[in-house]
């Protein structure tokens, strides 16, 4: 299993510094997030500086862009990184897509999946198997002169994920794309009885076999030795929690657990900015499921209990943010990441591990 940190893009010097303790340290990448920057010029400035990790986009917004910008911007990344790249798309929220973004987002199921299939047949011109002749309902793409294409290279077979989180979107993935960037907001449950048998229906629909479809999954990590020693992180986690699941959306993954209710108070708090409050909500109960948390020597045999023969990818969400903190925290990371990566591959699972409990 491959052991990723989650970055928000920022000043290039900064992720330069980031990238270069990072490489060799036991990681495999960095995933990027496009959160008030885009990704881009961050991964190239990381890729610059350390020249065995690979890159990901966790995910890029990709309803801004037109699909021949996506497909471009990732052939130019995998080339300059000798293929350490690989390019990961979702929809985002509706109120960010039309009010942030200016751009449509009904229905975002169906054009994500088209704009899906644009940015593979436009890679697949690239490397020179066709000629571009994609037409969908969303996107009609059958122009590119010699002129406007880009250099070849080596590193075309360029895997391009999306994000999922319901049952629609999950089997789209299984069908078309490389892989599935899981929302952080997630439990065991949720993965084994929603998200992966969708994910099987599309590659079965598709006649893939089962486990084609990577899993890439962002996971809350608090490692310390003691309560105090994992405050920090555990505040933090009890926080994002809280914002994600103030998406009614999302309502379900509390639901499954017997937490009903709770993505509505959240929702209404969040309107009435009692932040406070909504941290509250979450209970230790509750970061059971959707956290992992414990001592240093023993939450890398944790996280490949809770992800091994599920999971491609796991990301840890918080590493990031502890570094800042507590730079001298890099060598213990460093030991769960290597025991991570030691670990032999487990076979895909479609059930959960013996002893855990699903909802129905």
């Amino acid at each position: 299993m491959q052991i990723d940190v989650m970055v928000r893009p920022t000043q290039w010097d900064m992720i330069s510094d980031l990238a270069r303790r990072l490489d060799g340290s036991g990681f495999t990448g960095m995933t990027f997030t496009d959160v008030g920057a885009t990704p881009w010029i961050s991964i190239a400035a990381a890729a610059m500086a350390a020249p065995t990790l690979t890159f990901t986009t966790g995910i890029a917004v990709a309803f801004p862009m037109s699909p021949m910008i996506a497909a471009m911007t990732a052939w130019e990344l995998a080339g300059n990184t000798g293929g350490r790249f690989r390019l990961g798309l979702g929809s985002q929220v509706k109120a960010h897509v039309e009010r942030r973004y200016g751009v449509p987002f009904d229905p975002p199921g169906p054009r994500l999946r088209d704009y899906l299939l644009a940015v593979q047949d436009i890679l697949a011109t690239f490397r020179g198997e066709r000629e571009l002749d994609h037409h969908s309902r969303y996107y009609d793409l059958n122009f590119l002169p010699p002129t406007f294409r880009p250099e070849p290279h080596e590193h075309g077979q360029i895997k391009v994920d999306v994000s999922a989180v319901g049952p629609w979107m999950a089997r789209m993935a299984g069908e078309y794309a490389d892989g599935l960037h899981v929302h952080p907001l997630h439990s065991l449950p949720y993965l084994h009885n929603r998200l992966v048998p969708a994910v099987r229906i599309g590659e079965e629909a598709a006649e893939r076999a089962p486990g084609t479809v990577d899993l890439l999954v962002p996971v809350f990590i608090v490692p310390g030795d003691t309560t105090e020693e994992r405050e920090a992180l555990t505040a933090r986690t009890r926080r994002q929690i809280a914002f994600y699941g103030s998406t009614l959306n999302y309502a379900f993954q509390f639901d499954d657990l017997g937490f009903e209710g709770t993505s509505e108070n959240l929702h209404h708090l969040l309107r009435a900015g009692d932040t406070a409050s909504m941290t509250a909500l979450i209970t230790d109960e509750m970061l059971e499921h959707f956290a992992l948390i414990g001592p240093w020597d023993s939450i890398a045999d944790t996280l490949v209990a809770r992800y091994g023969g599920v999971a491609e990818r796991v990301i840890s969400y918080l590493t990031v943010e502890d570094l800042a903190r507590n730079p001298e925290n890099l060598g213990r990371w460093t030991e769960i990441a290597r025991a991570v990566r030691s670990t032999p591959r487990q076979p895909s699972q479609s059930e959960p591990p013996t002893g855990l409990a699903c909802a129905p």
